[in-house]
């Protein structure tokens, strides 16, 4: 995929980060060559033993310091409130709850030096907009998809599963990747950059 030219989506995925991040299933480091100076500290969380070890690899010669450990998308805990940006790519399709793995990533965020809060950003395939293409997608996640594609899920709706996590999209990105030729099931893909949802307090609307 980076041959063909994913590698662009995972800089424009990462860029203008700064501070403190945590990348959710990093996979094999992927992501690390990608990330600017102005990134402090990544904490890139992987549950896979082999991958971890490949990205142990990778992050010896990323840009900018990275440390990878252990965990799990449905229990971010020992990170809550810890930093700036939470990140992840091809990871929401095969956890086994994505609203709650959301929710964890909203969770793990701080408010940041500048008052602001910080921001969930995804990159994902997901739902086909189109019936026929999603209706295919449905049926091979019922049958052999996950089997094949380790746990992964191609009709997953990213778009839906946002705001339930506590999360308001600040922009939201549809693009077919690969942009010619076969369309896959795959092939839809979303870049979301999301912020926790401001709830109104009860008490002041009384006053």
């Amino acid at each position: 995929m980076d041959r063909a030219g994913f590698s662009a989506y995972r800089e424009r995925l990462l860029a203008g980060l700064s501070g403190q991040v945590l990348e959710l299933g990093a996979g094999s480091g992927l992501n690390f060559a990608y990330y600017p100076a102005e990134v402090e500290r990544v904490v890139a969380v992987e549950p896979e033993a082999t991958m971890r070890e490949k990205a142990r690899e990778a992050a010896k010669s990323a840009p900018v310091p990275i440390e990878v450990v252990d965990g799990i998308a449905e229990d971010l805990s020992a990170f809550a409130g810890s930093f700036d940006y939470a990140v992840c790519s091809l990871v929401l399709c095969s956890v086994p709850d994505q609203p709650e793995a959301l929710a964890q990533l909203r969770s793990v965020l701080r408010a940041r030096e500048d008052g602001e809060v910080g921001e969930v950003r995804l990159l994902e395939h997901v739902r086909a907009g189109t019936g026929g293409l999603a209706m295919v997608q449905r049926t091979l996640d019922a049958t052999v998809w996950p089997w094949i594609g380790a746990g992964c899920h191609c009709s997953r709706d990213l778009a839906a599963a946002v705001a339930p996590a506590g999360l308001a999209v600040k922009s939201m990105e549809r693009f077919t990747f690969p942009a010619k030729g076969l369309t896959l099931p795959t092939s839809p893909h979303m870049l979301v950059v999301a912020v926790p949802e401001r709830r109104s307090d009860p008490a002041a609307r009384s006053r």
